[in-house]
């Protein structure tokens, strides 16, 4: 019994670092394509518009959600502080730093993640990747690279139209018990934010945007043969994607906090 637990253990294990190492060889052939020739740019803004056309009502959504309630939730303990003065300033910086960020990227990764895990991976299925590559058409370059580059493109625009909601979220919030202006809610946000502030939040969205894409990508392309792999490779691309957003965002603190 023992032995065979061991045996399991090591069986995970090998698949593991074969995965990794599949993984590693498909981000080196993206990127060796992305710096190719013959680049599919029309395949690329066709991209763009669809991440941005079916994350947009969503992120809308989620965006004056998130400034709303970090804004009920914080203003009655400025209150006992007397510094509600501070809450635009401090509900600002939390969204553009941290809270935007993150869960647009996490949003992303749930819309777009899958649905590139889904769309690759039946055309795997259906064997259409194969006949791309019968005829001589490079499958990385014409669906893979387009995908990946607008999902790095777009997660950063998304993101700053989320943090643009947050804070009109958030100056809803503030008049529900309060009467501010809007020219003054959004002097007092901006008083406090520094380009310190915005630069890292923007920097690190390129990176969840590659990592969405690269992971939604590589499970489409490496999906089964059957048709529940289909729906396997759009799962596992939305857990994958989202794990390693929040780990990606772990040391992109890190790395802020020392600089």
């Amino acid at each position: 019994m023992p032995k065979e637990i061991s045996i399991r253990k090591k069986n995970k294990i090998e698949i593991f670092l074969e995965d990794v190492g599949n993984a590693t060889k498909f981000v080196l052939k993206v990127l060796k394509n992305i710096f190719g020739k013959d680049f599919e740019f029309n395949q690329f803004l066709k991209q763009c518009f669809a991440i941005g056309n079916q994350s947009l009502g969503l992120i809308s959504v989620t965006g004056i959600i998130i400034g709303l309630v970090l804004t009920i939730q914080s203003r009655p303990v400025l209150v006992n502080f007397g510094a509600v003065s501070m809450l635009p300033g401090m509900v600002a910086i939390s969204i553009i730093r941290e809270m935007g960020p993150v869960i647009t990227a996490l949003i992303c990764a749930g819309k777009i993640g899958s649905s590139m895990g889904a769309e690759i991976g039946s055309m795997r299925v259906t064997e259409q990747i194969d006949a791309m590559e019968v005829s001589s058409t490079n499958p990385i370059k014409f669906l893979i690279v387009p995908r990946v580059l607008a999902a790095t493109l777009m997660l950063p625009l998304l993101t700053l139209y989320a943090d643009a909601l947050g804070i009109l979220g958030s100056w809803i919030g503030a008049n529900i018990k309060g009467d501010v202006s809007f020219v003054l809610f959004i002097s007092q946000a901006f008083s406090g934010v520094e380009f310190s502030d915005l630069f890292p939040a923007v920097i690190k969205t390129f990176f969840f945007g590659a990592v969405i894409g690269f992971v939604g990508c590589y499970k489409g392309f490496n999906a089964g043969r059957g048709t529940e792999s289909v729906g396997i490779a759009a799962n596992s691309a939305v857990v994958m994607a989202s794990l390693l957003v929040i780990i990606v965002d772990l040391i992109a603190v890190q790395i802020t906090d020392l600089l």
